[in-house]
């Protein structure tokens, strides 16, 4: 551990005036960023007796090598940098709320020719307008359901959407009437994109409108005696009200707010939040987090809207923000919030009402997340703390464990033969740092030679970082960005899904390399036998042991992510086609030649005049895919599997 005094900046040094400092180890990897209205003030906080601060703190200032610091103009400017550096770097001992799950929303994609309704997950795309989140998916697929009645809004996927159109009639949604069917013309573009525009606008609350225009056509209909006409509004209104009914009215002034409540305790806090649109709950999700760092509610709030709106822009940040604490720079936050929107943001802790009531129930689900959480994480942090330290036991390591690094290779008789590489922290997943290798140094199969292979590459890749960011002494050290690197991190444990080839293998790479600080050892499957370099008897675990348990975890997660990357692989083998050695030849003109002609087949059987009709192909270039073409091997025929039957393709499609 580092003493804070011998990297202290010197007095005069730190100016006073708004910024963002990081902190670095020495790999010069950042592990904090924080703000400040003045850097002088805030940064002398950290070096005062390590004894005075708090514990998380003084684990910081103990871990870094250094500190420096960026001057800004504002402090708005400030807030934005250090949630981009936060982004950037992902330093270890800032707060990051980590959502458990990935929350669905109903999507409208308004940047296709015709609009469609569909459940979206992950990152938002620009051009289609989002609702929700939501609990669950079902949720979303019945009350479009119910919508469908009255906005017969596309749904299908763009596959379906083109089949559709080259058969020339709908499909069943089509024919019930909850689908305009605009794959056959029965609406035009336009039509159907006026009809998604309303159901959108539907979802955002502006609900009255189009009850009371349903209401006025039922009467008219009824008036004039078209019993069915009327029936049907009748019925469509109904379903838009049993939609409505799905999302209860909780504001009665027709609010647009977000509101976010926070539990915590001395190490963990959970924050939970209820988008309300229309005076309506439209969604709810939460996240709990560890507190790596020193940080009081108003600290937490602040980084909640962070997660929250950092990606976010117009209506996605809403004209009104309820917390329980305001933020040390509210103003700051506040015009931030409004710059993302494009339009001013209140910010604010409510005081009485229903929004105060709101916020309480609000309050009560974080205060629930957080006991439930921690039920659940009692009882895993005991037995992950338990694992790690049966595991040192059984190796003879001095200390648990905390990163491990598990090895397996996979490979189809002997084609497409790749490596994976999974980690584990705190004897948890750590999918971001999992990689994927392939080999390259032979061909053919042979696990031992190409583990060598996989944990040579690995851990010279580690060398090199180490040598670039340099455990340097002097002036002379290189600079470095401090972003994570791929293989920047070394374990203290390597784990081979094998027994003693594939460990005695890991270990001569590491002694090549010089490597003498990483422990390795393998778990056999046969016998779940532990194995240890240069030991002829395996470790064996009892079958009852949380040890034993956490490393076949480890070897289990590799082996299936090597196995998904090995399929994937043999899969785009499979899937060339002998266009693909044509040169000059792109996907584009690849898929106009094969609309052209309908099969690869068709294809084969084209003179070069022929293929010269395609648009946008010379001569040159059919020549050039007639030879590709004749000598291509012939493809294996398809079966079905359900018969065993071979499928013949001819000129009009496929037949048995």
């Amino acid at each position: 551990m580092a003493d804070p005094s011998s990297y202290r900046p010197k007095p005069g040094q730190i100016p006073d005036s708004p910024g963002v400092y990081r902190f670095r180890d020495e790999h010069r990897r950042v592990i904090y960023v924080g703000k400040a209205k003045s850097l002088r003030q805030r940064l002398a906080n950290y070096f005062q007796d390590v004894a005075t601060l708090h514990p998380r703190t003084a684990t910081m200032v103990t871990t870094a090598a250094s500190v420096e610091w960026t001057v800004v103009s504002t402090e708005v400017e400030a807030l934005q940098l250090e949630y981009t550096w936060i982004k950037e770097y992902d330093p270890r001992f800032n707060v990051k709320y980590r959502d458990d799950k990935s929350y669905p929303y109903l999507a409208v994609t308004l940047n296709e020719d015709f609009p469609r309704v569909q459940v979206m997950r992950g990152a938002k795309k620009k051009g289609v307008r989002y609702f929700g989140p939501y609990g669950h998916a079902w949720a979303i697929r019945e009350t479009v359901d119910l919508m469908l009645r009255v906005f017969p809004v596309r749904t299908c996927s763009a596959g379906v959407l083109r089949n559709h159109q080259q058969k020339g009639r709908p499909c069943l949604l089509g024919y019930i009437g909850k689908c305009s069917a605009p794959c056959v013309g029965r609406v035009t573009p336009e039509e159907h994109r006026e009809l998604a525009e309303e159901f959108c606008d539907f979802m955002a609350g502006r609900t009255g409108t189009y009850i009371r225009r349903l209401e006025k056509e039922m009467m008219a209909a009824s008036e004039e005696m078209e019993f069915e006409k009327a029936a049907r509004l009748r019925d469509d209104i109904e379903a838009l009200k049993r939609a409505m009914e799905k999302n209860a009215v909780v504001l009665a002034d027709a609010t647009d707010a977000d509101l976010i409540a926070v539990a915590e305790d001395e190490l963990e806090a959970a924050v939970q939040i209820f988008h309300v649109r229309g005076g309506r709950v439209r969604g709810q999700r939460g996240w709990v987090t560890d507190k790596v760092e020193a940080v009081d509610t108003a600290g937490l709030v602040e980084h909640a809207l962070q997660q929250l709106y950092g990606e976010e822009r117009g209506d996605a940040v809403p004209k009104e923000v309820l917390v329980p604490a305001l933020p040390e720079d509210s103003d700051a936050v506040s015009l931030w919030l409004s710059d993302r929107r494009g339009s001013h943001v209140s910010l604010r802790i409510p005081q009485r009402g229903d929004k105060k009531d709101l916020m309480e129930t609000v309050q009560r689900n974080a205060v629930h997340a957080l006991a439930l959480h921690k039920t659940k994480r009692a009882s895993d942090l005991t037995t992950r703390s338990r694992a790690l330290e049966e595991i040192a036991g059984a190796l003879g390591l001095d200390t648990a464990p905390l990163r491990i690094e598990c090895f397996d290779v996979s490979h189809l008789q002997g084609e497409d033969v790749v490596a994976s590489m999974v980690v584990f922290e705190d004897g948890l997943a750590r999918k971001s740092e999992y990689r994927r290798f392939q080999i390259k140094g032979f061909e053919g199969q042979d696990d031992v030679r190409s583990m060598h292979e996989v944990i040579t590459r690995r851990f010279k890749r580690y060398l090199a970082e180490k040598d670039r960011t340099g455990e340097w002494i002097g002036d002379d050290a290189p600079e470095d960005d401090g972003r994570p690197k791929r293989f920047a991190y070394p374990p203290q444990l390597v784990v081979v899904d094998g027994g003693q080839p594939q460990v005695a293998a890991a270990r001569r790479a590491l002694d090549d390399l010089g490597i003498d600080d990483v422990a390795v050892c393998g778990l056999a499957k046969r016998l779940e036998e532990v194995w240890l370099p240069n030991d002829d008897d395996p470790v064996v675990l009892p079958r009852s042991s949380e040890g034993l348990y956490l490393l076949q975890r480890v070897r289990d997660t590799a082996h299936d992510f090597a196995i998904r990357y090995q399929r994937s692989k043999r899969t785009k083998r499979l899937r060339t086609s002998p266009l693909d050695a044509v040169p000059g030849l792109g996907d584009a003109r690849k898929q106009s030649l094969i609309k052209h002609f309908g099969s690869v087949k068709r294809l084969k059987q084209a003179t070069i005049d022929q293929i010269c009709e395609v648009p946008g192909m010379g001569r040159k270039t059919a020549e050039s895919v007639v030879v590709a073409l004749a000598q291509a091997a012939p493809a294996a025929p398809a079966v079905n599997t359900a018969t065993g039957e071979i499928i013949e393709e001819n000129d009009g499609g496929s037949r048995t």
